[in-house]
């Protein structure tokens, strides 16, 4: 268990008996500090102090020094998800085969929608197709509970969660409304549900590209024809447009090496060997604000962005990142590689993690607080960034499979240049600036 779970677990054990840090540290001889920087992660208790924290806590002395041996085990889920005919289901044998024999223990939460449907609960069996979708969902997470819950007793510490299908598909056959309905009901949102997978993988279906390979035969709960398969697909892109690291898989090539390519976003998502990111960012004019909240295929998201001190040269910050006061929050560490190119290794925080990391934010560099529009256009991700400090020009990026990808610049967006490697235009580097020195960087331009 690493330092900062640890430190979680120590400072849980302590709310739970009600006891101040004051109090733990003259029980045990040590200043208030110590006890702070034992619950943060900074460092960790010696074998005497350990034994006096368990008596002090009422636990096994056994469970403290097991959680601080215990193997750091990394857990992902993610979602494979697509529009009808699109090669799912062999794409799961392939993702099994592959990384089973890179030493993860692969773990598959089975499609939701078949299971119900071919067992007699059916949009058109049920009263209503809300009722239908209420009961998917709630078995859906019901599900993804008892799968998290197993993924923590294996043996191995290479665990990949893959949902076949997620929360968010039932979106796409929904009105948004009653989709914001049942999530309420449940006691839940959109936001949460969304970003609760680690990442998302599309598979574009046939029927956009591959129109002689589109069939029913495959799945018995398959029912679209061409056209109604072109449009599930584009909802289904729409409902999950917002998550922070959304793929699209498209039919540009034979399907082998279609799901070869999937294997390969896979891999550089779990950092085999190494998480590599390639990104490309834009200087734009400023967007229709109006015209892409209207989007269906683009999603607000805002980001309060806070850097901390430097590690060996590592750019690590912290994020909250939601809407309407509904976020997730996450720690990222970056390291350049190239221009375009860098190592990067995120994972999510809870809350109490996240107001922790605060207190060693950077007080040299200033909070980023800006609005993120998540669009998916011609099978791209785009992200458009809206500060505050400007008001004619904007920022958008868009990370790629590979440093030689084509990019597809949606028709309203109007590039001003292009500033991938102008470190003036990177979130670091504009944290260094006061408010009024960004208004300057916005009018020169």
């Amino acid at each position: 268990m690493n330092n900062i779970d640890f430190g979680n677990y120590l400072y849980q054990l302590r709310k739970d008996n009600n006891l101040t840090q004051r109090f733990v540290a003259y029980q045990l001889n040590v200043t208030d500090k110590a006890v702070s920087k034992w619950e943060m992660g900074k460092s960790k208790p010696d074998l005497d102090k350990l034994k006096l924290l368990a008596t002090l806590y009422n636990v096994p002395l056994k469970d403290l020094l097991d959680c601080d041996i215990k193997k750091d085990v990394k857990i992902n889920k993610i979602v494979l998800t697509g529009g009808p005919c699109a090669g799912k289901t062999t794409a799961l044998t392939w993702i099994n085969n592959y990384f089973s024999k890179r030493g993860y223990s692969v773990l598959f939460v089975p499609e939701t929608a078949t299971e119900l449907i071919t067992n007699g609960v059916a949009p058109w069996t049920c009263e209503t197709n809300y009722d239908y979708q209420t009961f998917q969902i709630r078995l859906q997470k019901l599900k993804e509970q008892i799968f998290d819950e197993a993924a923590k007793k294996l043996k191995n510490n290479k665990i990949l969660i893959v949902c076949d299908r997620g929360i968010l598909d039932n979106k796409a056959y929904m009105k948004n409304v009653e989709f914001k309905r049942v999530l309420k009901e449940l006691g839940t949102s959109e936001v949460k549900e969304r970003d609760s997978y680690d990442a998302v993988f599309h598979l574009v279906s046939a029927s956009k590209g591959k129109e002689e390979a589109y069939t029913l035969a495959n799945n018995i709960a398959r029912s679209e024809t061409i056209e109604e398969a072109r449009i599930l697909d584009d909802k289904i892109i729409a409902a999950w447009t917002g998550h922070p690291h959304f793929r699209i898989i498209d039919n540009s090539t034979e399907f082998e090496e279609k799901l070869e390519r999937l294997l390969k976003e896979i891999t550089s998502f779990l950092g085999e060997p190494e998480p590599f990111e390639i990104e490309r960012k834009f200087l734009i004019y400023f967007p229709n604000i109006k015209e892409l909240e209207n989007m269906p295929n683009c999603t607000k998201v805002d980001i309060t962005q806070t850097y901390l001190k430097s590690k060996d040269g590592t750019e690590r910050r912290i994020r909250a990142r939601g809407i309407d006061g509904d976020y997730l929050y996450y720690l990222t560490e970056k390291r350049n590689v190239t221009p375009i190119k860098r190592i990067e290794v995120e994972r999510k925080l809870t809350q109490d993690e996240y107001l922790k990391l605060l207190m060693e934010s950077d007080n040299k560099l200033h909070t980023i607080h800006k609005t993120r529009y998540c669009l998916t256009e011609n099978n791209q991700y785009f992200e458009i960034d809206i500060y505050p400090e400007w008001n004619n020009q904007a920022i958008m990026e868009i990370e790629l499979n590979s440093e030689d990808e084509k990019i597809n610049i949606p028709k309203f967006i109007k590039i001003i240049k292009e500033v991938t490697a102008d470190n003036s235009y990177k979130n670091h580097q504009m944290a260094k600036e006061m408010p009024n020195e960004l208004v300057r960087k916005r009018q020169k331009n």
